[in-house]
């Protein structure tokens, strides 16, 4: 289902989520449609958007209905084909091949996601493990365990998983310490920390600069999100003295969604050389007006420094939406400026690579 002008081919998804695998209600589907906590009585449906009318355009095709179908009759299709195969031909259509897993969320309720494997699967494709810091130092924190940074880095060392990520954002905001804390400070906020939920800057911090200097990649959330967050303290330039002292380590730090901070984000991308970043769940959540984040996003980011993401979670819709949306902005782009004559068919062809894959393939080595 790639639109015809399609540049990019097979994508990398850098940044996503495992599915919800049972068959849902509205009220559940609409719980999953973005960041809001679903529909209020004060409001009207989440369909009422342009994420609802991007899935009644591009999605209800895929499950044998016309375009723009009404959502009951879109909700009560896909309730009839089952979860299973709703997921499979979104997936599939997506177009998607390789699959980075934040496995540190669970679903609705605290229910199973699909797993990185049961994920590639549905597509074909290859996935691979992005280890969430909060959740390790929680689990460490709940087991009581004398040496608790021992134990947080020994977990990170041995977990296999291809890079780590951070939800300061959600927790201490973005303004993450330019040095490494110390034992004395790191001791004393981890006395003070809740193990169900660590928001204390410091282990936040430590965190951070703990897995770049184990060599993982770090994955930052920034912008957008639900309602837990502050955006103006997700504002990515807060981590500026953070990119400051850690580029010399060398290990990349990544920027995910970064909208409506997206400008800001590709000056940061810009001007230090191990920062990259995405636009994640904004080019879903936009619908058929994602073309413009994108753009705004290439005026300044360097191309080695954008990669592909969805940010997709629980629902498959997420997936085909974010290429198909991301596939035809940058596609248009790229046209206008093969029209103009300032981008050549050789360049058009290197840029589609790098954000498609290439970049991804070499910030994480796969």
């Amino acid at each position: 289902m790639r639109p015809e002008s399609d540049r990019l081919g097979v994508l990398t998804d850098h940044h996503c989520h495992g599915l919800v695998t049972t068959d849902l209600e509205r009220d559940g589907f609409e719980a999953l449609m973005n960041e809001a906590p679903g529909a209020s009585p004060l409001g009207t449906s989440l369909f009422d958007s342009m994420l609802g009318l991007a899935i009644r355009r591009h999605c209800a095709p895929l499950l044998d209905l016309e375009p723009l179908a009404p959502a009951d009759a879109y909700l009560a299709r896909r309730r009839e084909l089952g979860a299973t195969e709703v997921n499979r031909r979104f997936l599939t259509a997506s177009g998607i091949g390789t699959f980075l897993v934040d496995t540190g969320l669970d679903g609705p309720g605290g229910t199973a996601l699909t797993t990185p494997a049961e994920l590639a699967g549905l597509a074909d494709g290859d996935a691979y493990e992005v280890v969430r810091l909060e959740r390790v130092v929680e689990e460490v924190l709940r087991e009581e365990t004398a040496d608790v940074p021992g134990a947080v880095e020994d977990r990170l060392r041995t977990s296999g998983a291809i890079a780590a990520k951070s939800i300061a954002a959600y927790r201490v905001g973005l303004d993450l310490p330019a040095e490494k804390p110390g034992p004395d400070a790191l001791v004393a906020a981890l006395r003070d920390a809740d193990p169900q939920r660590v928001a204390e800057r410091a282990v936040s911090g430590w965190l951070a600069h703990t897995a770049l200097e184990l060599g993982l990649p770090l994955q930052i959330h920034t912008g957008y999100g639900d309602p837990d967050l502050d955006l103006l303290a997700a504002d990515p330039l807060h981590l500026t003295p953070f990119l400051r002292g850690t580029q010399d380590l060398g290990v990349p730090v990544l920027m995910l969604h970064t909208y409506p901070f997206h400008r800001h984000a590709a000056y940061l991308a810009q001007v230090f050389d191990h920062a990259f970043m995405d636009l994640g769940l904004a080019v879903h959540n936009t619908g058929a007006l994602s073309a413009g984040p994108i753009r705004e996003t290439l005026e300044l980011v360097p191309f080695g420094s954008l990669l592909f993401s969805t940010d997709a979670y629980g629902l498959a819709e997420h997936y085909l939406l974010g290429a198909l949306l991301f596939r035809r902005g940058f596609a248009r782009m790229v046209d206008d400026l093969l029209a103009d004559g300032d981008l050549g068919e050789d360049d058009a062809a290197h840029l589609a690579g790098m954000v498609a894959r290439d970049n991804a393939a070499r910030v994480y080595g796969l």
